[in-house]
């Protein structure tokens, strides 16, 4: 008997013995099943590696930890691995690479300097007061440059906020009141990250006499989002009383490098969101071809696997190159064991909501109007476990899509999302179904094989 570590304790946790005798009783069962019932050879040892491969799988992971960069040289050599992935992708799929522009992108987010830029804004009516008024009520700050924006238009069509709004170091809105629907949608549109305050006229508000509660300010408050809660700033409409309204903006022009630091920053995190965006769809181009090819690759390897269980086919997916060179797509870093307790989470929820079974029922009402030229009884389990595959691989791009730049996923959180993840991605495959069934034209009429069709 092998020497087993002192714990603390010599006597087990309950738990710890629930665990021991479900293990136990699950292998002596799967045993009898191997030799008994399937015929395998080797089923006692077979099954004990598979067993602790299994209780390995079933650890507990760690939790996700998406860890945004926090400083500028940080944010810089972040965005500078997307241009990678970017060279990487647009190889493989042999498009133009477009580095050059997306390197242009970069240098003038790095090359924001001062002074620091201030836009005073309005919606269209509202009618902003004289530049020179809050000119004099910021003298004596460090450099800065004012612009009065154009009124903001209240046409449906825009109403998010301009990009280059987005782009100063500070905001000065100014809301009408009563507030509409684009001012709201707006306010939405600001990155929450970027320093912005909302001027309203205080004379509009109503005040309630006797106890000095100001229930038109209360009133408004209830409308806005909390973020905007303390940088509301209530103005009597006169230039003099600019002055002590605005120093949180004297405050920020303080400190000019730190908010420009901060500027840079803000940029690069909406510049690499945007990127982020774009290699998505290159990642999907190049998923779709590796899901043409694995699809077909378990599917012939169901026709020639003497055993008739399609639940074998998501271990194989999970234990197969598809897993892999999706891993390497997303760029996720992640360990073999963790990408197959998330395909078999995907496929077990598969599986529960039908997918094998919605996809035999379609293939046979297929083969009998198609008189079975093409669909032997044979190819229709492996067209099924073909189609488990593309709904499983389908969720776990949307998946891995999800979890880019998490060190380590959420496995548990996972387990909860599977069902809506495969119920999306199973809704999408089926629209796509009679691009599926000529992939089986094509398979079936060349001959089912474990080489890519």
């Amino acid at each position: 008997m092998l020497p087993v570590p002192f714990l603390g304790s010599l006597s087990p946790s309950p738990a710890l013995t629930g665990r021991l005798l479900m293990a136990g009783g699950t292998l002596l069962l799967g045993q009898w099943v191997c030799a008994d019932v399937l015929h395998l050879p080797g089923g006692g040892l077979g099954l004990l590696a598979a067993g602790a491969g299994v209780w390995w799988l079933s650890r507990p992971a760690a939790q996700a930890s998406f860890k945004a960069p926090t400083t500028l040289p940080a944010w810089v050599s972040q965005c500078r691995q997307v241009l990678d992935q970017f060279d990487q992708l647009e190889t493989q799929l042999g498009v133009e690479a477009l580095r050059a522009p997306r390197e242009q992108q970069l240098e003038a987010v790095l090359n924001h300097s001062g002074p620091l830029a201030l836009a005073v804004v309005a919606s269209e009516g509202v009618e902003l007061p004289p530049s020179a008024w809050f000119e004099t009520a910021l003298t004596g700050a460090s450099s800065l440059s004012l612009s009065m924006a154009k009124p903001l238009s209240t046409a449906a069509e825009s109403w998010g906020l301009p990009e280059v709004l987005k782009q100063q170091d500070a905001l000065l809105f100014l809301l009408p009141l009563p507030l509409r629907a684009s001012d709201f949608l707006r306010l939405d549109d600001i990155p929450v990250d970027q320093p912005a305050w909302l001027l309203v006229q205080g004379g509009i508000l109503d005040q309630q006499p006797g106890d000095g509660v100001d229930v038109g300010r209360r009133a408004l408050m209830a409308q806005l989002p909390e973020r905007w809660h303390d940088r509301l700033l209530l103005w009597d409409g006169s230039s003099q009383g600019l002055r002590p309204l605005l120093q949180p903006i004297h405050r920020l022009l303080r400190q000019p490098q730190r908010s420009l630091d901060n500027t840079r920053q803000r940029l690069l995190a909406s510049l690499h969101r945007s990127w982020q965006g774009e290699l998505e769809q290159l990642r999907r181009e190049r998923f779709r071809a590796l899901l043409h090819r694995s699809q077909w690759l378990v599917a012939g390897a169901v026709v020639a696997s003497p055993l008739p269980s399609t639940d074998l086919v998501v271990v194989a997916v999970g234990n197969g190159l598809m897993l892999r060179e999706m891993a390497q797509i997303w760029n996720c870093p992640w360990r073999a064991e963790v990408l197959q307790v998330a395909a078999r989470h995907l496929g077990g929820a598969a599986l529960a909501q039908g997918v094998v079974e919605w996809s035999g029922q379609a293939l046979l009402g297929l083969a009998k109007l198609d008189g079975g030229s093409w669909l032997a009884a044979g190819a229709l389990q492996a067209l099924s476990a073909a189609y488990l595959t593309r709904v499983v691989g389908a969720s776990m791009a949307d998946w891995m899509a999800m979890n880019a730049g998490v060190a380590e996923p959420d496995l548990e959180r996972l387990k909860q999302q599977a069902p809506l993840l495969v119920a999306k991605a199973a809704e999408r495959e089926r629209l796509d179904w009679s691009g599926f069934l000529q992939q089986a034209r094509d398979w079936a009429q060349s001959g089912p094989s474990l080489r890519p069709g």
